[in-house]
């Protein structure tokens, strides 16, 4: 695809700022989510909830700022936007019931290990996943998302009041056209901000329309303060093996995502970038922990941003990092983004998770058409369908296994890898 800013391209600072605010608004919803689910489970305090969600933005923002810009072998320095993983929730949320957060966060701690020390095998990983399998994975990857889009484009979840009214879908199906209109029809930058300038009209319309709440920016705190090791830490053993196949599972969705990231970038994406990758990602996780909040992964949402846009500066994208460092500094911030009624980011996110499709396929495309092939990305995308749409097919397996199967995508990529290992004709 033609890029309208490559990886190493800088855009003026105030373009910067406004393309670095399409991905804060994509993955601020997503990183919040995840310590007040947990939080929310365990039954804690609204203070503890509060120290679990800005530790999460603060930690996902120098994360994301670290594996744009890179520091030495760490960092994978392409457009990627990190943040706490809906992963770890399941493990999180068994081990939290019997140990506590602290339970959580030393044994995230401690099993981070197995994605420090397994991205020093990432090349080897990475010839595991020829085209084949890297197009039925990033297809995946954006048919996974697609439900959580329509989702939010309805107003919540199914059951809950207001879903699918005609309020909600009429705001989801404005930002949408917008953002289509201006994605397609939009010259320089207006097409760039396609989605951020979609959601803000979506925005403004709410509001006109009553459907915004306030009450969560009036009750926000103006600063919050870090506060490392705040849960303390213990480490049981049972903790640490259900974090450490979370872990695994982890490095199976994060290659994926970069897989695809390197695609729509037009980057060539090596077994030593893919290392650095991971290891930041790894050592992110650490310094969550310590900062006390679950660990990271890579968030596909975002790489359907820069296949929409054609920006792909990681320069935009740290800036990103900053934009989370702050909100997690200054909770307020947060909370402006947080009111966005769920249809403006459903409109958005439906184009968004659609493009990550669309690059699935283009790489599907390149690749031979035979049975073998055929073989792969049906059962591969079959089986990870199959968990996305219906997880309850994993209701009376055992725990270990409810844990690495119940991602689509890891499901969906470990189907495909094993398929075009143990079918002949691979070259």
């Amino acid at each position: 695809m033609t890029l309208f800013y490559k990886v190493e391209e800088k855009p003026p600072f105030l373009v910067s700022l406004l393309l670095a605010a399409q991905h804060l608004l994509a993955a601020l919803g997503a990183i919040i989510a995840v310590p007040l689910v947990v939080g929310g489970v365990l039954e804690l305090s609204t203070q503890d909830k509060v120290v679990l969600v800005n530790a999460a933005m603060l930690v996902s923002g120098v994360v994301t700022f670290i594996q744009c810009k890179g520091i030495g072998s760490v960092g994978i320095r392409l457009p990627t936007v990190m943040g706490t993983s809906f992963t770890f929730v399941g493990v999180s949320i068994a081990i939290g019931m019997e140990h506590g957060v602290g339970g959580i966060l030393g044994s995230a701690l401690v099993s981070s290990l197995v994605m420090i020390i397994g991205s020093f095998y990432m090349a080897s990983i990475r010839k595991l996943f020829p085209p084949i399998v890297t197009g039925t994975v990033v297809t995946l990857i954006g048919l996974s998302l697609i439900p959580v889009a329509v989702d939010w484009f309805a107003g919540g979840q199914v059951g809950e009041a207001g879903y699918a009214s005609i309020s909600n879908l009429l705001i989801g199906f404005l930002v949408l056209v917008i953002v289509m209109l201006l994605s397609q029809w939009g010259k320089g930058i207006i097409s760039a901000s396609a989605a951020l300038l979609g959601m803000m009209l979506g925005f403004v319309a709410c509001i006109l329309l009553g459907m915004v709440d306030f009450k969560p920016v009036q009750e926000a705190a103006w600063v919050a303060i870090p506060h490392p090791l705040y849960f303390g830490m213990s480490f049981p053993v049972s903790g640490i093996i259900g974090m450490s196949i979370a872990y695994l599972v982890t490095i199976i969705e994060s290659t994926g995502d970069f897989l695809a990231l390197s695609e729509v970038t037009n980057t060539k994406l090596t077994g030593k970038k893919l290392s650095r990758g991971i290891l930041c990602e790894g050592l992110g996780s650490s310094l969550a922990s310590l900062f006390s909040t679950t660990p990271l992964s890579s968030f596909s949402q975002n790489v359907g941003i820069v296949n929409m846009t054609g920006v792909a500066s990681r320069h935009v994208v740290a800036i990103t990092g900053l934009m989370l460092i702050c909100a997690g500094l200054f909770p307020v911030i947060a909370a402006l983004v947080v009111i966005i009624p769920l249809p403006v980011l459903g409109g958005a996110g439906l184009v968004i998770f659609a493009m990550i499709v669309s690059s699935g396929v283009k790489i599907l495309a390149k690749t031979e058409h035979n049975k073998r092939n055929s073989a792969i990305v049906a059962m591969g995308i079959g089986a990870g369908m199959a968990v996305t749409v219906r997880p309850e097919l994993l209701a009376n397996l055992p725990e270990i296994m409810k844990v690495v199967l119940a991602s689509g995508i890891t499901t969906g990529s470990l189907v495909a890898l094993f398929m075009n290992l143990v079918l002949p004709g691979r070259k």
